[in-house]
């Protein structure tokens, strides 16, 4: 059952605090020079996530000529993100114990792989990763991952003054802001950087 109001929403404020990277690197939240896209994934090595995670890559100089920061959240420990992310050129944190994911509502449901709309990305996402394993480039996730298999992704943008600008919980695995929408979003932030910008 989809709540009626979530804990973060466009408008609210995000407490400061510091981040620590799976690389090892301190990430300011919020970025007092840079918008954040904040995107919360699931485990270690998931297809789907890897899959939506690909086209951010092709795409991330874009990003940052927007002057947004990416910063990616797993509810695995750093030790099983490692093999996965060392050539991601954004921050990844490490987030087993779900602190953030209970402190911005992102859940837990079985309708992430039930959805009819997540079985699509759910088949390309396999057949790609197989692949790119097969190749090396990839890494298997492991058979039994930490948090489980039914997280669902959620998307904030946050000012450098830590404002929520634009939030998106998703309702399926594959349920996420496209750079396309993310890209708008954070030219409308620039546009109108006086406004709490839109939920999507």
């Amino acid at each position: 059952m989809r709540m009626s109001r979530r804990p973060v929403e466009p408008g609210s404020t995000v407490n400061e605090r510091g981040l620590t990277a799976v690389s090892g690197d301190q990430v300011a939240l919020p970025d007092p020079d840079r918008l954040i896209h904040l995107q919360f994934r699931r485990f270690a090595g998931c297809p789907v996530c890897n899959l939506h995670l690909r086209s951010v890559i092709r795409r991330h100089r874009e990003i940052e000529a927007a002057g947004v920061r990416e910063v990616v959240v797993f509810h695995s420990p750093a030790e099983e993100l490692v093999r996965h992310t060392t050539d991601l050129p954004f921050a990844v944190v490490a987030d087993p114990a779900r602190r953030l994911y209970a402190e911005f509502g992102v859940e837990r449901s079985p309708r992430a792989l039930l959805s009819p709309r997540a079985w699509g990305p759910i088949v390309r996402a396999v057949l790609s990763g197989a692949w790119k394993v097969v190749r090396g480039q990839e890494h298997l996730p492991s058979a039994d991952p930490h948090g489980g298999r039914l997280g669902l992704p959620a998307d904030f943008l946050i000012a450098q003054d830590g404002r929520v600008l634009a939030a998106k919980y998703g309702e399926h695995v594959y349920d996420q802001w496209s750079v396309d929408e993310l890209l708008e979003l954070a030219a409308h932030a620039v546009r109108k950087p006086g406004t709490h910008g839109v939920g999507r």
